[in-house]
């Protein structure tokens, strides 16, 4: 025997409208489109070394900057800094460590190394205390 009547019972299912989960799912697809086409991609992306221009016209800086540069000699990699070569991790970073870490480290890269050895120079740049290390390619 019933003491409700049918019409008065409540559903135990719970619904969901799906007009606001489709809303949510354009405006997530919107997004991720948005993105993908504003943003640069990293293969495009300029190096931040710029030089500042006085009003003479010349160039100026306030500091020297350290530049390592990498490339192949004699089939071997060879990582230059100033007149100085090194061929080895450990003596390279003990010569970055005597340098001065205000102007900060720019390791530029020649065509032939491969994208480990840069890597490497700028891990040894991290190791001897740099705290700002800016790749640049080398200009062809």
């Amino acid at each position: 025997m019933r003491i409700v009547p049918k019409h008065h019972q409540r559903s135990k299912r719970m619904t969901l409208s799906l007009s606001s989960m489709i809303d949510v799912v354009f405006l997530l697809l919107a997004y991720f489109l948005i993105t993908t086409i504003v943003t640069k991609r990293e293969d495009r992306l300029t190096p931040n070394l710029q030089l500042e221009r006085d009003a003479s016209g010349g160039d100026s800086q306030d500091f020297e900057p350290q530049v390592l540069e990498v490339g192949i000699l004699d089939a071997k990699v060879v990582y230059r800094i100033g007149g100085q070569k090194f061929t080895e991790r450990g003596p390279l970073v003990e010569a970055l460590r005597l340098l001065p870490k205000g102007p900060g480290l720019f390791v530029r890269v020649s065509n032939g190394p491969s994208v480990g050895d840069a890597a490497m120079a700028i891990q040894c740049g991290r190791d001897a205390g740099f705290e700002e290390v800016t790749y640049v390619p080398a200009a062809e």
